[in-house]
């Protein structure tokens, strides 16, 4: 075993090519080989900045046949380089588990910081930032989803979530019913053209979101427990509530359940209201 083999965890642009750090440009160019999450997304990176180190596939669906491979290239003495679709490898995503195993092994490594997704949505989001949880990706399943916001619920802290676009709405939905009256924010397509964070109460963000089509890499932020719990929905928030969704296209009977899910009102009471009773 050689000691000048090195993993070297990249950390690679969020959106933004021109957010790469000097150091990670040094260590692409000067690695043996890189391994990425999505050899597609890599070599963008890498033809903007004239970089022709050999590229191999490291990612979800390979990572068992592929970490021994990789780390017996460590160990021979190879510097590899690491790098994900975008971030810092390891953070929910499959860099994590080549990185266990060179520690496991005894081998060196190295990781350098750059942007993050996490850190750059949390201080957009203008929630409180002396404490966060980063949680990856709640489950989809409802039940399990509502079991785990229950056990951040007393949490004094920010919470933090990535999320697919095509669930954010229901997501945020589900976390309305468990942590009603919270400041939220969706912070979406960061350091992107199309750069998007959108502020509101928990439920009030869930509704405004419901009817639009959201594309790119979505992250979503809860702030800590209100002083005192959560604030009362009154009549008129409800109102207020049903409006946007049905000005956004929903059914009277869709913004009902998503409303009453929000606010954990009964359905009926929220079909009194939707009626002007």
């Amino acid at each position: 075993m050689s000691d000048s083999g090195v993993l070297i965890v990249c950390a690679t642009p969020i959106g933004n090519l021109g957010d790469v750090t000097f150091r990670v440009l040094d260590a692409l160019r000067d690695a043996d080989i890189i391994e990425a999450e999505d050899t597609r997304v890599t070599r963008k990176l890498l033809a903007r900045y004239d970089i022709h180190t050999p590229l191999e596939a490291y990612h979800a669906r390979n990572l068992e046949v592929r970490t021994p491979v990789v780390v017996e290239r460590v160990a021979r003495g190879q510097r590899v380089a690491l790098a994900s679709d975008a971030g810092t490898p390891g953070i929910s995503d499959p860099g994590a588990h080549l990185v266990d195993a060179c520690l496991e092994a005894g081998l060196r490594v190295e990781v350098l910081p750059g942007a993050s997704a996490i850190i750059s949505a949390l201080v957009a989001s203008g929630l409180p930032t002396y404490a966060f949880y980063f949680g990856g990706f709640l489950p989809r399943k409802a039940g399990e989803r509502t079991r785990e916001l229950e056990k951040l619920a007393a949490l004094d802290a920010t919470l933090v979530f990535y999320e697919s676009p095509r669930r954010t709405a229901a997501t945020l939905a589900g976390i309305a019913s468990v942590l009603p009256g919270r400041r939220a924010a969706m912070a979406r397509e960061l350091t992107k053209v199309f750069e998007e964070v959108t502020r509101d109460e928990v439920g009030a963000l869930a509704a405004s979101l419901a009817t639009r089509e959201l594309k790119g890499e979505v992250v979503l932020l809860v702030g800590p427990p209100l002083p005192g719990g959560p604030a009362e929905v009154d009549d008129s928030d409800i109102r207020a509530r049903l409006g946007t969704l049905m000005a956004g296209g929903a059914s009277r009977k869709d913004a009902v359940k998503l409303v009453a899910e929000q606010t954990g009102t009964a359905r009926n009471d929220v079909y009194r209201i939707a009626l002007g009773d």
